[in-house]
């Protein structure tokens, strides 16, 4: 038996330390991004500049099934 905690979430799946990157400027729709410093996204086609921010789980009684 070893002493290693168990590091699995509720839903049962391991944590993971890498995220998904963004994959197309929300904009202007192109694929034309690059980091910037200090966080965020730099969108060269469209020459905006934004960060995607994760607020939270929303909880099953306010998804829009359960709205009315």
């Amino acid at each position: 038996m070893s002493d290693a905690t168990d590091d699995t979430s509720p839903t049962g799946h391991a944590p993971r330390a890498e995220r998904q990157s963004i994959g197309y400027c929300p904009y202007c729709s192109e694929e034309n991004l690059f980091p910037l410093e200090g966080g965020g996204w730099e969108c060269r086609s469209c020459l905006r500049a934004f960060s995607v921010v994760f607020r939270g789980l929303v909880a099953p009684s306010r998804t829009r099934e359960g709205v009315r």
